[in-house]
């Protein structure tokens, strides 16, 4: 199982493209509301999660998705429950992956220190000991994926689908979708 969190003021297309990919190539993924099941994006538009926070079994957890959003980072933040489920993904050797600012999250924990990594451009401050990637749409180093921005958000999707399937079922989709 793939948890992707959901904070409320996330960024809705770093979340739902994402989804929509890993779920069209097979693979269970489970939106967790960090506040309720109710989580509304940064602009304004409601998506029902199908768990909540409380709800993840995390021993099940095969990765965790952070999208970005600056109120939907500060809502990951705000909450032990959710910085203890992603350092366990990452203690575990699970995916651990985020886009546009999600992964200054994953920097609060020192996940991708000495790592080679992208963010949101202005977040790389914020990054720790990272070797950030310049204009690279995502960058996967081991299990650690992380992701530009809103219009990254594809390569993204099809770079976590390569991770869990791998490239020729990322390629497939890509296809699906005529990618261009």
């Amino acid at each position: 199982m793939i948890y992707m969190l959901l904070g409320t003021g996330f960024e809705e297309t770093e979340a739902v493209a994402p989804l929509d990919l890993l779920r069209r190539a097979g693979i269970e993924v489970a939106t967790v509301g960090i506040n309720g099941k109710t989580v509304t994006g940064s602009h304004g538009i409601p998506i029902q999660a199908d768990l909540e926070l409380g709800e993840m079994e995390l021993t099940k957890m095969d990765g965790i998705i952070l999208p970005g959003g600056l109120k939907g980072v500060a809502s990951i933040r705000a909450s032990r429950e959710a910085m203890d489920a992603i350092a366990f993904a990452w203690e575990n050797g699970k995916l651990t992956a985020a886009i546009c600012a999600g992964p200054t999250v994953l920097a609060d924990l020192g996940i991708p220190d000495g790592k080679n990594a992208t963010c949101y451009p202005g977040c790389e401050a914020q990054m720790g000991s990272a070797r950030m990637a310049e204009n690279a749409a995502a960058v996967t180093d081991g299990n650690l994926i992380t992701g530009t921005s809103a219009g990254c958000a594809i390569p993204f999707g099809l770079a976590l689908i390569a991770a869990l399937k791998g490239q020729e079922a990322a390629d497939a989709i890509a296809r699906q979708i005529v990618i261009r």
